[in-house]
């Protein structure tokens, strides 16, 4: 379990204070992000402390000078300060960036010994399979190796690979006490595309759903996750299939406003993809009824029962693969969009909705426009 493991050796550096001056978080997964903060917090800042302990800036706000000028500041409240800055992207922007990043090298060779520093790269994306990174976010993350990397301590912030996504699952229950069906966590990793993130709210819901029963089933994962973040999703899809504008915004105004809401984005953008991409295949293999939709998509690849009229209907509103592949050309480009950190989640989730529900006229080519009538 690459990614759990390299998680593990960052908690026992904070368990032993053996600690760089800085670290760089690089990977967008929010997860791992979000254990290493608690963990942090856990181990350096006391509980009564965090108010005169914990800060967090953003370096497209707050000037890397001033960062670490109050990292090298000690503190008459806190015996231990520790600083988060995201933005990591602003150090390598265009123009010479050399004067910014030796004022980091130069803290780091003197810092302050009461003080840790985290630099967070979620800018960049690091997928279960390094060798599917793409080649935009492969220069980047070399890029910070190259600099950053020479004086702070790199972490990786990784996607997880379902594999490991299962185990996690089956390990957290048992530590809890509550036993998980092998197919209940092998559907829930499914039904989330891995987003670990995801999955530990969910099965958070879950242990508390079962209660006493202390054992979580495939039922139990198909009534609390899947109908009701599926069910929500096929109404979307259906409402844009239909073309209908402002079903389908009122939709998402719901599924933003429930669960985690825009934190969750990234997930609804993998649901989108891969409910379009089965549409795909539905209308290329001429699917008509459920036993060729079975047939059809693979296992790992399937739509619940439920959804299996629906998806069908759904799919045969488009009248060309030109069109389907068009939609997952919006999804992508959506998905590209949150990751860059936009201001609002839901502008990018809505601008996708206006996009996916306009009408697609198809344009002739350039040799037979010159010849249309005016």
């Amino acid at each position: 379990m690459r990614a759990f493991a390299q998680a593990e050796r960052f908690v026992g550096e904070l368990e032993s204070r053996k600690l760089r001056a800085a670290y760089v978080f690089v990977g967008d997964e929010a997860f791992f992000r979000k254990r290493f903060r608690g963990a942090i917090l856990d181990h350096l800042v006391p509980a009564d402390l965090r108010d005169f302990s914990f800060f967090e800036f953003d370096l497209a706000e707050t000037d890397l000078a001033e960062v670490l000028d109050r990292a090298r500041t000690p503190s008459l409240m806190a015996p231990f300060q520790v600083f988060f800055v995201r933005g990591v992207k602003n150090l390598f922007g265009r123009g010479s960036n050399e004067e910014k990043l030796a004022a980091i090298e130069g803290y780091c060779k003197n810092p302050n010994p009461d003080a840790l520093l985290v630099f967070v790269a979620d800018h960049i994306s690091i997928p279960a399979d390094v060798r599917r990174m793409e080649m935009q976010d492969k220069e980047r993350y070399q890029r910070i190796r190259e600099t950053m990397g020479q004086y702070c301590g790199i972490v990786e912030l990784a996607r997880v690979e379902e594999g490991e996504a299962v185990r996690w699952i089956t390990d957290f229950c048992t530590g809890g006490g509550v036993k998980m069906e092998a197919d209940g966590a092998r559907e829930l990793v499914d039904a989330l595309g891995g987003d670990m993130m995801m999955i530990s709210n969910e099965l958070e819901k879950l242990i508390l759903y079962v209660g006493e029963k202390k054992r979580i089933t495939l039922g139990d994962v198909e009534t609390m996750v899947l109908a009701a973040k599926q069910r929500s999703l096929y109404e979307l899809t259906d409402a844009i299939s239909a073309k209908e504008r402002v079903r389908a915004l009122e939709i998402l105004d719901a599924i933003l406003l429930s669960g985690e809401g825009e934190e969750a984005a990234i997930g609804h953008i993998y649901m989108l993809a891969k409910t379009f991409r089965q549409m795909l295949v539905i209308l290329e293999r001429n699917v008509r009824d459920q036993r060729m939709l079975w047939a059809a998509l693979w296992q790992g690849f399937r739509v619940p029962p439920f959804a299996a009229d629906d998806i069908i209907k759904q799919a045969r509103r488009y009248k060309s693969r030109r069109e389907l592949t068009r939609a997952i050309r919006l999804v992508a480009k959506a998905d590209l969009a949150l990751r860059s950190n936009p201001v609002s989640k839901r502008m990018v989730l809505e601008r996708l909705i206006m996009d996916l529900t306009a009408e697609h006229k198809v344009e002739a080519p350039g040799w037979m426009q010159e010849h249309l009538p005016v």
